[in-house]
């Protein structure tokens, strides 16, 4: 695997990839079964992969938050290798964002409900670094999970306006076996509390209205930010001891 950290020399090598095909992951690391899920699907369709490992900065709408948010590089890389992922791209912040974060990418109707209504700022640092590694990458086809579902929905909304020559590919969400939707997060939980946690996916996959839905979350300890049905999903975003857990499930 090849490690690339300057935005100069990825585009050079990104010249070689005129006759073949290129999937790209974008992540910001603490990689888990779900992130490999994603790169098993691109190894399978493309014949180069890359992913890139960035914590970004401007899509945390609280500094102890980005803050505290694990860096697990060394195991990263040694799971990456072990996938065979041709490319891993680790850029500096000050290169991506060496405008000052001045220019920025926003939208002003999906974004502005859900997770946006919580965590304002948050869609529109997400946008703008995903717009700025699809442009670099120019990859055939970008994976994301469906577990973040609205950020899903903007990034497919955001390259369709934009004319972004990338397929967005939609992954079904990850679990553990109790039914816990995979997360970096997951790992500030003991596991006692990912036990507990998993009451999230069965209450929102179970046929109880929204109302006794919530109800049964707060019996159980959570705190909720949302419940809501949308876009054929019942999506929610809780917190458990601290941890803000998120997860969604099609509507049977």
């Amino acid at each position: 695997m090849n490690i690339v950290t300057q935005i100069k020399a990825w585009q050079t090598i990104r010249k070689q990839f005129n006759t073949h095909s290129l999937g790209f992951i974008p992540t910001m690391g603490c990689l888990h079964e779900g992130h490999l899920s994603l790169v098993d699907r691109a190894k399978r369709e493309n014949d180069r992969v890359v992913v890139s490992i960035f914590v970004n900065p401007t899509q945390f709408n609280q500094e102890q938050d980005f803050l505290s948010y694990p860096n697990t590089l060394e195991q990263d890389t040694q799971l990456l290798i072990e996938r065979h992922v041709d490319y891993l791209f680790l850029p500096q912040a000050s290169e991506l964002y060496s405008d000052h974060y001045s220019i920025k990418i926003s939208e002003e109707t999906l974004s502005a409900e859900l997770e946006g209504a919580h965590r304002p700022g948050h869609f529109t640092g997400m946008l703008t670094v995903v717009l700025k590694l699809l442009n670099l990458i120019q990859a055939h086809r970008a994976y994301f999970g469906e577990k973040d579902y609205q950020q899903l929905l903007l990034v497919k909304k955001m390259v369709e306006a934009l004319f972004i020559p990338t397929d967005i590919m939609a992954c079904d969400t990850c679990r553990a076996k109790n039914g816990l939707a995979l997360s970096s997060r997951n790992t500030r939980l003991s596991p006692e509390q990912q036990q507990h946690a998993a009451h999230l996916f069965r209450l929102l996959n179970s046929e109880l209205d929204i109302n006794t839905l919530q109800a049964q979350l707060l019996e159980l300890g959570f705190k909720i930010d949302y419940v809501e049905e949308k876009w054929q999903r019942r999506l929610a975003a809780v917190w458990l001891d601290g941890v803000r857990l998120i997860d969604n499930t099609k509507i049977r």
